[in-house]
């Protein structure tokens, strides 16, 4: 997708809304209505960089990442990992003075957008969080590793860069606080592996995006053996409203029960009426999101499952929507809100050709360092195009499942397989009878079988 629609953010309250504010909107509020990007005068006008000044200003070190911490911000790009936790992770060692805050920008999840729209249309926003996170990480270098897809965010985040770097915003004593910060756009080659932080750092090292063993954590040794924070877009987005606007604040943003705070990008693709993205408190139900704001399904298509968060999360069916849009929430049904960007999988839609196409994805994004990933990942693929083409045995839903079971969670060396496995399960437990109808005659299976054997 390209040129996003700003009104299809809407305000946090009545779906046919349009206005946005500070207050309740921390992400979106400054978009321009026509979606072009907003600069730096402009973003300035609209309180850019206020929150920037404050934390180099009036602000230690490590009251920044204390504020982060009580803020309770946890990841966006999927994992979920509380922020301000995996800030104090780095040493206090004052005299490891070379460290890293790496951007992942990478966003090769299928059905996910989110940072796109953050980078195309608020590059600002995210030079400003990473600088105030590199102030509080005490890193000196920032790096985005942005999906080479991404040509238009590339070109407005370099300018971004540029117009911060004149304003003196970024580069040597910045804002006359002592601190220097050079921020970087490095495009990557477009590996989904590269998702995982470890895959991540290797390839901006110009190395394999395999992803290394841990411990140790890239908070002791990084980016070329140097101490080194990854975090999202979505992430580092918040940071500047936090600081500015404080932590009760920011707690107030979910929805009441939510464990989760603040608000969160999420969305709906699909044969859905409005298909688009909006910034919403965490707890919201997902039948309001699909309902209110995605205007449910088109006319001559009922909901047939769906999935909240990409395609690495389970799919669920239309009586689980009532569940609450936060990682607790949507766990409580089966399992996990991904990157909340969630898509409709309307009645005319076979499930194994689904899975077929996912599995052939996430199978050709395997980097075959481990056994599990490497092999099992193209053996699903190989049964699941025997079942759509008629010709499966009654012995393959059940491989399936066990290769569910062999690429579980603690499995594999990193959470690739895991997640590629995940709607895999969740398919068969819902709609086995579609991949037993794969299954052949008991003669067309036996001479199948004799074939593979020899």
């Amino acid at each position: 997708m390209t040129g996003f629609n700003a009104k299809r953010l809407t305000s946090i309250g009545p779906a046919n809304t349009i206005a946005r504010s500070e207050e309740t909107h921390p992400l979106t509020w400054r978009l321009r209505d026509d979606g072009q990007p907003v600069w730096l005068e402009e973003y300035q006008q609209k309180n850019g960089y206020a929150a920037a000044r404050k934390a180099l200003s009036e602000m230690a070190q490590a009251d920044i990442v204390q504020t982060v911490k009580d803020s309770g911000l946890k990841g966006r790009g999927g994992a979920g990992f509380p922020t301000g936790v995996k800030w104090g992770l780095m040493p206090a060692d004052e005299s490891m003075n070379i460290r890293y805050l790496l951007c992942n920008a990478d966003e090769m999840e299928p059905n996910t957008w989110k940072d796109r729209m953050l980078m195309e249309q608020l590059p600002h926003l995210l030079v400003e969080g990473m600088l105030i996170s590199a102030r509080a990480l005490k890193a000196y270098r920032g790096y985005i590793f942005l999906r080479g897809e991404y040509v238009d965010a590339a070109t407005n985040l370099n300018r971004a860069i540029a117009e911060a770097k004149a304003a003196g915003l970024l580069g040597q004593n910045i804002l006359g606080s002592g601190f220097d910060f050079e921020l970087i756009v490095h495009t990557g080659a477009g590996r989904y592996i590269c998702g995982e932080e470890t895959a991540l750092i290797n390839s901006l090292e110009g190395r394999r995006a395999n992803p290394r063993a841990k411990p140790p954590f890239p908070a002791a040794v990084g980016v070329w053996g140097k101490p080194t924070c990854v975090n999202n877009v979505e992430t580092l987005c918040n940071v500047p409203a936090i600081i500015g606007n404080g932590v009760d604040w920011y707690k107030t943003l979910a929805c009441p029960g939510s464990e989760d705070h603040g608000t969160k990008l999420m969305g709906f693709s699909g044969k859905v009426k409005n298909p688009g993205l909006w910034e919403l408190p965490f707890g919201i139900s997902a039948r309001e999101l699909f309902e209110d704001y995605a205007g449910g399904m088109r006319d001559g298509f009922t909901l047939k499952c769906w999935q909240p968060g990409g395609a690495g999360t389970g799919f669920l069916l239309p009586e689980h929507l009532d569940a609450s849009m936060y990682a607790a929430g949507i766990a409580k049904v089966g399992t996990r809100m991904g990157t909340g960007l969630a898509l409709a999988v309307d009645h005319t839609v076979n499930m194994v050709s689904l899975l077929r196409n996912m599995e052939e994805f996430f199978s050709r994004e395997s980097c075959g360092w481990c056994t599990p990933c490497r092999d099992g990942l193209p053996w699903s693929v190989k049964i699941l195009r025997a079942l759509e083409r008629g010709q499966g045995t009654q012995q393959d839903i059940d491989t399936l499942l066990g290769l569910v079971n062999f690429l579980g969670p603690g499995k594999t060396f990193c959470a690739h397989a895991p997640g590629a496995v995940e709607p895999l399960g969740s398919a068969i437990k819902y709609f086995r009878s579609e991949f037993e109808a794969g299954v052949a005659s008991s003669t067309a299976a036996a001479g199948r079988a004799e074939t593979v054997n020899l």
